[in-house]
């Protein structure tokens, strides 16, 4: 794709339709861009399968765990746990239902909103992230940890930083996961 090149225009040259060249990527963006994408998904895959292995759960119900066991009283609002989970609401209720099924979550009404909840980690649901984090904690640290420098690690921490603070706008009715 890298020698893609824009179709040629249907308007006559010059004319003020003309959209822009688009900023097409070098070879060697092609080259990161590839190896990002790449490494994302086969990350994401590796998790993915020693969660279900180990606990019976995708990584993104993980998430969600620690996101609870992390919360005053093991406790959020929806609304604030799909933010910090970066999901959609549609996908944390959906997520949520299943970790009730389990015993791992419960929900209570709030009582300040009628229309809010809040999504409460169990005891049940402690537990088994208790005996779930040590071989998480390993896979991640063999899949990323222990193949970076130090500063390789720092570098990799500041660079998707300033990545996920450039996706999250925060001027009103931006288009944010947790906000559909």
């Amino acid at each position: 794709m890298e020698d893609m090149k824009a179709p040629a225009s249907a308007s006559a040259p010059g004319s003020a339709a003309e959209p822009p060249e688009p900023r097409w990527l070098t070879q060697e963006e092609q080259r990161v861009w590839r190896s990002f994408m790449e490494g994302v998904t086969l990350l994401d895959d590796h998790l993915d399968r020693q969660l279900q292995r180990d606990a019976g759960m995708p990584h993104v119900y993980y998430g969600l765990l620690v996101k609870l066991a992390e919360a005053p009283r093991r406790r959020l609002r929806m609304t604030e746990l799909a933010m910090l989970a970066k999901i959609t609401r549609s996908r944390l209720s959906h997520a949520i239902a299943r970790l009730e099924k389990n015993g791992w979550v419960h929900r209570e009404d709030c009582p300040d909103d009628k229309r809010g909840q809040f999504a409460v980690l169990t005891d049940q649901g402690y537990e088994v992230l208790r005996q779930t984090a040590p071989g998480h904690v390993e896979a991640v640290r063999q899949a990323v940890f222990d193949r970076l420098t130090p500063e390789q690690q720092k570098s990799l921490g500041e660079i998707m930083r300033i990545i996920a603070e450039g996706l999250q706008p925060a001027e009103a009715g931006a288009d944010l996961p947790w906000l559909r």
